[in-house]
């Protein structure tokens, strides 16, 4: 069975890379997702050029929502004081740890602090799911709905907003996205699913042809015989045979008849 190309390793541009390792950063992060949603990294990012706004003894590194929590609300009263801004939610994404966010927070802060773009970073219309991901796998990896419920709301979400309306909504929307994925699966590949076609799909349909495209004079008459299987084509027919001189022949002959 031959399956679709792997998916690419999520990860940081080559140029923010580099500029990380610059930086000479207490460690080197190897999981950006993970090593990154504490804040801080950020935190020492921001020293760099911030020396005396980032006392890093006030930064916790444990993994902590609390911790987590306190690291960013540090960091976002310094943007604040100094009008700068980064993604609110792409930095409640990164606490929670949710796939792409970690990866775009930190192209914005190089951006921030070098004037510098990356070409291909894409936006606030990236959705932070593993929908992407699960798309380029092959069909026998893919998440099951249970497994698509854990990659995509997280532990912390629910700790960090315990209401259970909210949180059984986003599940539901999980649940739903899965479920359009699979009926997609289904589409692309009846064979592995074993889908049988309905009666509606078997029929044989043709399609009607516009009287606005017919010649003037004509009409068009479709057959109904069922031959077999399949139906007949339709038949374009001409006018009757009895033109209008002909009738008028014909009553004439039939009044004739009667006089006599």
């Amino acid at each position: 069975m031959a399956y679709a190309q792997p998916p690419r390793k999520t990860g940081l541009p080559r140029e923010t890379v580099k500029w990380l390792q610059s930086l000479d950063l207490s460690f080197s992060p190897k999981n950006v997702c993970r090593d990154f949603s504490n804040g801080y990294l950020v935190a020492e990012m921001f020293s760099v050029y911030y020396p005396e706004d980032f006392p890093m003894h006030s930064y916790d590194k444990g993994t902590s929502l609390s911790a987590k929590q306190g690291n960013w609300s540090q960091i976002q009263r310094f943007l604040q004081k100094q009008n700068l801004h980064l993604m609110k939610d792409a930095i409640v994404r990164t606490i929670h740890c949710k796939p792409g966010a970690a990866e775009l927070l930190v192209q914005e802060v190089y951006t921030m602090l070098t004037n510098r773009s990356i070409k291909g970073v894409r936006g606030p219309g990236l959705d932070f799911t593993d929908q992407e991901y699960q798309e380029q796998l092959p069909m026998v990896a893919r998440s099951t709905a249970s497994k698509a419920i854990k990659n995509n709301l997280k532990i912390t979400e629910v700790m960090a907003k315990p209401n259970i309306n909210t949180n059984q909504s986003k599940a539901e929307a999980i649940i739903h996205r899965h479920l359009e994925q699979k009926a997609a699966e289904k589409v692309q590949n009846p064979g592995r699913f074993k889908v049988k076609p309905s009666l509606g799909h078997q029929a044989a349909r043709k399609p009607l042809l516009s009287t606005s495209t017919s010649p003037p004079g004509t009409k068009e008459v479709f057959s109904t015989c069922h031959s077999g299987s399949q139906w007949t084509a339709p038949q374009r027919l001409s006018d009757p045979p009895h033109s209008p001189a002909t009738l008028t022949e014909i009553t004439s002959d039939k009044h004739s008849q009667r006089s006599t």
